[in-house]
């Protein structure tokens, strides 16, 4: 009995480190995205919010709305790319609570 609660106690322990460990890759997650030209860059977290901004000084000689048009692309760029990362996350969190079958150690029919 006390083998099957060791091995309960483990796999609890196991799921709560990936819980951890996904709680600690959204938090890192950064999204960014640098315009063809180089002259807007944009840095988005975890949520799609933005977080940075760079612009390049020679963007003054656009205009104003040619220039928010391109900050908008280039946020919703960095986005993506935070959503792909944020995917990353989750399907590795995914994976860790694929218990194998009832009679299967690691996939394989015992």
């Amino acid at each position: 009995m006390s083998a099957e609660m060791d091995a309960l106690v483990a796999a609890a322990t196991e799921k709560l480190e990936a819980l951890e460990a996904a709680l600690h890759g959204l938090g890192q997650v950064r999204g960014t995205h640098t315009t063809d030209d180089g002259l807007i860059s944009v840095e988005v977290n975890s949520d799609g919010a933005m977080v940075g901004l760079r612009l390049a000084e020679s963007i003054t000689s656009r205009p104003p709305a040619e220039v928010g048009q391109a900050i908008i692309a280039a946020c919703t760029q960095a986005a993506q790319d935070a959503g792909e990362q944020r995917s990353a996350v989750v399907a590795t969190l995914n994976s860790s609570f694929t218990a194998p079958q009832a009679g299967n150690v690691g996939g394989r029919a015992e």
